[in-house]
């Protein structure tokens, strides 16, 4: 395997809508940076939100999730409780290639705050929005920024093709447009 660098990223984004919307650069200033780098796009949080409140007799089950545990929200601004957490989603639509894994990882500006940003890998020929997971692992509570870099995706291309890819299996998650709670 290999990564990929912003030469390949663009060409990709640009010739075969790998990423839509694609910003050709980083963005700064101000905000929160997103956009291509040297070797990762850096991807952008939307506006709407899952806020994760739980009752107190609530437990966390993957394979029967209690959606009434989260509080939607939308904004500029998304305010996460203390050690809780938020489900959000991209701004950009990924089309990821047969030859191509991705591994997310939160933004250095967040992490230094105490913010973790989890983003399951993006496999071979899977393709949507992605779901995004938030946790504020401070006592205190913790401001995203809707429009702004939320985590770098990395592209590994590996030497030859899978024999049985995201969208071959027909994948739960694939082609998602909003926050997608678990699936089962």
């Amino acid at each position: 395997m290999s990564i990929q660098p912003d030469t390949w990223i663009r060409k990709m984004a640009v010739e075969h809508r790998m990423i839509e919307p694609f910003i050709d650069g980083q963005v700064s200033g101000g905000t929160i940076s997103y956009g291509l780098s040297s070797y990762g796009y850096d991807m952008r949080v939307d506006r709407v939100f899952k806020i994760f409140m739980p009752s107190e007799k609530a437990v966390v089950d993957p394979k029967n999730f209690d959606r009434e545990c989260f509080v939607d929200f939308e904004g500029d601004v998304c305010e996460i409780p203390a050690n809780s957490f938020a489900l959000a989603k991209s701004v950009e639509y990924f089309r990821i290639p047969r030859d191509i894994l991705t591994i997310c990882l939160g933004k250095s500006t967040y992490a230094r705050c105490g913010i973790i940003v989890n983003v399951t890998p993006f496999e071979p020929e899977w393709e949507g929005f992605a779901t995004l997971e938030i946790s504020n692992t401070t006592p205190l509570p913790a401001l995203i920024y809707a429009g702004e870099g939320i985590a770098q995706v990395v592209f590994f291309r590996a030497s030859e093709e899978c024999s049985f890819s995201y969208a071959d299996k027909k994948g739960k998650y694939q082609k998602q447009m909003d926050i997608t709670l678990p699936l089962l």
